[in-house]
């Protein structure tokens, strides 16, 4: 259990680095430049492969080959990046969530982690607890 932990913790750690990269851009691409959904897709796929870089660096140990575990991670983002698009855009269809888009990353963001956690240690380590 203490094992699990810690792999969380790191988890947890490393994709701070990246949601503060995905969060940043997408404050800066949604209120400059794009539509919700837009901005979430470009910052979503930078912070992907930041992330997937510390993962494989701090977090995962590869119990299989490299290129497999990148189109595998690949995969799951795309599927992750899908839920935070679908959940970015139902919540901005109200107002008060088009208004606070801060808070609209945030929850997509934290419901999507779960997704991330789970399945990336499957593609890393053939685990899911």
């Amino acid at each position: 259990m203490k094992e699990l932990f810690l792999l969380k913790f790191k988890f947890a750690l490393t994709s701070l680095v990246a949601t503060v990269i995905d969060y940043g851009l997408y404050m800066i691409l949604v209120y400059q430049f794009f539509t919700p959904v837009v901005a979430n897709t470009i910052a979503y796929t930078i912070a992907v492969i930041i992330n997937f870089t510390l993962q494989k660096k701090f977090v995962f140990s590869m119990e299989r080959e490299a290129k497999r575990v990148f189109l595998l991670a690949v995969g799951v983002s795309v599927i992750g990046l899908g839920w935070s698009n679908l959940i970015i855009w139902t919540l901005t269809q109200y107002l008060f969530f088009m208004e606070y888009q801060f808070l609209t990353k945030l929850i997509a963001t934290g419901l999507v982690f779960f997704w991330n956690f789970y399945m990336k240690r499957f593609v890393f380590e053939k685990k899911f607890i």
